[in-house]
């Protein structure tokens, strides 16, 4: 869902250019950006950079219908429109802040956002999304480059429909689906050996140490599974600011919860 909340001011502009004035699409699209980012706040979203981004470029392109000529418009916003969102996923993941991992991790959590598999799965996801855009803005700009007077109101000539709105759009559709079956595809499978880490006192005994490894290993298998083989590493790491408990690696594999 909260993906969806943060695509929600380019799909209502896509949806509304060509089909009503400029800054009526840029406009609306503004509005429910800023109002996305304030709702972000509000949830006290642990990072907010694909909302802030969406809000800037809206802007951008909000001055730019004002001062810009209609031909201009007709030729360049929707190359510009796919470009700024392109920026923002790629700033977001050279900044260590990939914007599906942003979206995905809410109310995941810790054990869950830094597992390797989560993190894994969110980066790669954040790149297919980030190719897509790369190809819409390249596809989107080929028309105002090959004719200087193609428009995407055009629906006569080939070339203007299918780089302004057949391929982008379909590019895009297909990075939706990549979000929907990569996931899958790639979660473990129960004879992997799986590595995590829990917390416990410094003086904790072996057995201690094991028991608190089978709790917590059996939390993050979730229903229907269990985990077994449960192995703690050798050395926990002490936690900043608290000497008296340590991190302590362990591995375990999965099975069906016996009855």
């Amino acid at each position: 869902m909260g993906i969806l909340v943060g695509f929600a001011p380019w799909i209502v502009y896509w949806v509304l250019v060509g089909n009503v004035p400029f800054k009526t699409a840029v406009l609306v699209a503004l509005g429910i950006a800023v109002i996305g980012l304030v709702m972000s706040r509000t949830r006290k979203a642990a990072s907010l950079t694909f909302e802030i981004g969406a809000v800037a470029i809206f802007f951008v392109l909000t001055v730019l219908t004002f001062v810009a000529s209609e031909s201009f418009m007709e030729r360049w916003m929707q190359p510009l429109s796919n470009a700024g969102i392109l920026l923002i996923a790629l700033v977001g993941a050279l900044m260590g802040k990939p914007f599906v991992r942003e979206f995905a991790a809410a109310g995941r959590s810790d054990e869950i956002i830094n597992s390797e598999l989560f993190i894994r799965i969110t980066s790669l996801l954040t790149w297919i999304w980030i190719a897509a855009f790369a190809g819409m803005t390249v596809s989107s700009a080929i028309p105002p480059i090959v004719q200087g007077d193609a428009t995407i109101l055009d629906t006569a000539t080939p070339l203007s429909f299918l780089c302004y709105w057949v391929i982008p759009f379909a590019l895009l559709g297909l990075a939706a689906l990549a979000s929907r079956i990569l996931p899958d595809k790639m979660v473990l499978s129960d004879d992997v050996v799986r590595e995590t880490s829990f917390v416990a006192y410094s003086e904790a005994a072996i057995d201690e140490l094991y028991y608190l490894a089978q709790e917590h290993a059996n939390r993050e298998v979730g229903a229907g599974k269990e985990a077994y083989d449960v192995k703690v590493g050798g050395m926990g790491m002490t936690l900043t600011g608290d000497d008296s408990r340590k991190s302590w690696p362990s591995t375990y594999r999965v099975r069906d919860r016996r009855r």
